[in-house]
């Protein structure tokens, strides 16, 4: 079985937090969250990852090199540092060193990535990547040269090991997980994540398989209605039986890289205002304990996400999980389904059939 556990650690928000940095740095790091999902461009919008605390270990090369990654179903680039970055950000962290690799070949080829808060650039290689015990051989992957400013200087993980579809690769780049398809690596064409709630361990990513212990409940699948990330449609969002944003349907993401719910910020103020936070979302925690669940109508089927996982306590001070972005798409308005909302299913991103599986957790 192909399980990379993900181990919780303190966030971004919280380090910063206990440094006394919190305020100086989210002046300097004005973010827009839509900008990863713009379609034709590989962006990560890394201030995202303030609050995100879910990172495995992978390994690249002969001998293997250890990295600590996020696995980020929002986009599908894997890139690492590498020594041949003198960025203060990849200073203090695990550098890929392609000359103690005998299984390396480089490439002339460059790799941009533009973020919320900046960017990076890189070259590309390929080597063996390992993954769960899986080896991946010949995969191309980046080599970080630039990681400007200073986001990734404060943040716990190397890189980023992309999950989404070919489609939105920067550089053309095959995804870990479609070379894993292509060589027969695993045994179906999905994999599966379950993030634990609050300071509980056991979170993981399952390559090739779907652990019974977590479908008890029964799955309800979801086709998509893109194949770039993984996204879906919505019919509508509840609160208290009442229709409350989405009345006529909208576009999710479910997206391991995000970790709140991104809203739009017309339904974002409703939302608020209906749920009794100020316009920044924070609220009582006296307060908090009486909210409603927040449901979310998706192909005829009702997922609800209660106060728990949407309410984050922090020093004793609440605020509510949700985030205002606006992405204009075709199909209308975007929604992000990130880790507020991934906490409470354990999902099934299926390739072979292009959709996405809902498991309830208890």
């Amino acid at each position: 079985v192909h399980r990379v556990p993900l181990r919780k650690m303190k966030s971004l928000r919280q380090r910063l937090q206990e440094q006394g940095l919190l305020e100086s740095y989210l002046e300097q790091h004005p973010y827009n969250l839509a900008a990863k999902y713009f379609p034709g461009i590989a962006v990560e919008p890394l201030e995202n990852y303030m609050d995100d605390e879910y990172f495995g270990t992978i390994s690249i090369g002969t001998p293997p090199q250890e990295f600590t990654v996020v696995f980020d179903t929002g986009s599908s680039n894997l890139w690492v540092p590498s020594i041949f970055c003198s960025s203060p950000a990849c200073r203090n962290h695990n550098r890929f060193n392609p000359a103690e690799s005998s299984t390396f070949l480089s490439t002339n080829d460059t790799l941009f990535i533009a973020y919320g808060t900046g960017s990076m650039t890189g070259v590309l290689g390929y080597d063996t990547i390992n993954v769960a015990g899986i080896n991946v051989r010949n995969q191309i992957f980046g080599l970080a040269e630039t990681e400007p400013g200073d986001f990734f200087y404060y943040t716990p993980f190397d890189g980023i090991l992309g999950l989404a579809f070919p489609s939105i690769a920067s550089s053309g780049a095959t995804p870990v997980f479609d070379n894993m398809m292509m060589e027969n690596l695993v045994d179906r064409h999905l994999f599966s994540v379950y993030l634990s709630r609050d300071s509980q361990g056991g979170s993981f990513v399952l390559f090739g398989a779907i652990d019974p212990y977590y479908t008890t409940k029964g799955i309800s699948w979801i086709p998509l209605s893109a194949e770039t990330y993984w996204q879906i449609t919505m019919e509508s969002v509840s609160v208290n039986g009442a229709l409350v944003a989405c009345s006529s349907g909208c576009q999710a993401i479910v997206d391991t890289g995000t970790t709140l719910l991104a809203v739009p910020i017309r339904a974002l103020r409703i939302l608020l205002s209906r749920l009794g936070a100020s316009s920044s979302g924070e609220i009582s925690c006296e307060a908090a304990r009486n909210l409603p669940d927040l449901i979310f109508h998706i192909h005829g089927n009702e997922f609800p996400v209660p106060p728990r996982a949407y309410v984050l306590r922090n020093n004793g001070y609440c605020t509510l999980g949700l985030q205002g972005m606006d992405v204009p798409t075709e199909e209308g308005e975007l929604w992000i389904l990130g880790d507020v909302f991934i906490r409470e299913y354990y999902v099934i991103f299926d390739r072979a059939n292009n959709r996405v599986g809902l498991s309830r957790l208890p």
